[in-house]
């Protein structure tokens, strides 16, 4: 099961260079069955990596193109009319799909993203009065970027809660982008065809590695400390009241469960059948970035969740 991943793994790295902590990162949400949100500039290879991703597993895979002009019908699906029959027929929206890339999610209005709400932490949709059940290993993989902000809508803070980890995606350094220019000018020449491999992984597969993620060994003092971080973020003056003037709002319970959880996983794809310190310590940005409100003070003076996330995990000594 552990050499399927790492066989996903190398199917992904094939076509995205660099970029290895995103790709660390999606093996982590799949194998955790949790929703992703990939914030970066355009022509990092986000949209191309969950597509890559998708094609090595034998999942259904759709794309929906968040607009202006989306409404809740086009993702969930509607009732529709037979006249020849008398009677409506639900028809099914792109939502029913095992693995949906939700690009530039932040350009769909707030009606649109909060018909993600249901499907993101039940895994159901309900329309006309009807409840219907979605993919046991549906997840949503969003995209967004960070610097537009001219027909865009924020996400609401119940729905970036739903996401189990943000990931900030950097420029690669000059290394890598030497091989992605040789890499492009390869296959735009010809010289280089990947043929069309089969997925490498399937369905319960995945299902059996998730169970197995719930196996490895979480020592007592790291769930003390995983809860010590994220409390940290609520009750930031008990640490330090310089910290307390940064932090407007903290972390939902959700955030020390993810943390567990998508530890447990990293565990899981370095070969432990425990979690280190260091499992703690490398996830802990990417689950409670987007959980922290940084108040007016800290975004006067160019305080980031970085910034905050960095300084409980100073404060905080590691077990």
């Amino acid at each position: 099961m552990k050499n399927q991943f790492v066989a996903l793994e190398h199917h992904i790295s094939r076509e995205i260079i660099g970029q290895k902590k995103m790709i660390e990162r999606l093996l982590i949400g799949m194998l955790c069955g949790g929703h992703l949100l990939l914030e970066g500039v355009p022509g990092l290879a986000k949209t191309s990596a969950v597509r890559v991703l998708a094609s090595g597993l034998a999942l259904r895979f759709q794309r929906i193109q968040f607009t202006p002009d989306l409404i809740p019908g086009d993702i969930t699906g509607s009732d529709i009319f037979l006249p020849q029959e008398g009677s409506f027929k639900f028809v099914e929206g792109p939502i029913f799909n095992d693995i949906i890339l939700a690009d530039e999610i932040n350009r769909a209005p707030p009606k649109v993203q909060s018909a993600l709400l249901e499907a993101m932490q039940e895994h159901q949709v309900t329309v006309g009065g009807h409840t219907r059940d979605l993919s046991a290993v549906f997840m949503v993989i969003a995209t967004q970027n960070p610097l537009e902000h001219e027909g865009t809508y924020p996400l609401p803070e119940a729905q970036l809660d739903r996401f189990f980890l943000k990931l900030h995606i950097d420029y690669p350094d000059a290394e890598e982008e030497l091989a992605i220019l040789h890499h492009e000018q390869a296959r735009l020449s010809g010289s280089v065809a990947h043929p069309d491999n089969p997925p490498v992984m399937q369905a319960d597969t995945l299902l059996m590695a998730r169970q197995a993620v719930h196996k490895i060994y979480l020592d007592n003092m790291l769930e003390r400390y995983i809860i010590a971080l994220v409390r940290a973020t609520r009750d930031p003056a008990s640490l330090d009241e310089g910290l307390a003037e940064w932090v407007n709002r903290g972390a939902s319970p959700r955030a020390t469960l993810a943390l567990a959880q998508a530890s447990r996983a990293r565990a899981f794809l370095n070969d432990r059948d425990f979690v280190t310190p260091d499992d703690v310590v490398e996830l802990a940005f990417d689950v409670l970035n987007h959980r922290i409100a940084p108040s007016f003070a800290a975004r006067a003076a160019g305080i980031t969740p970085r910034d905050i996330v960095n300084r409980i995990l100073e404060l905080i000594p590691i077990p």
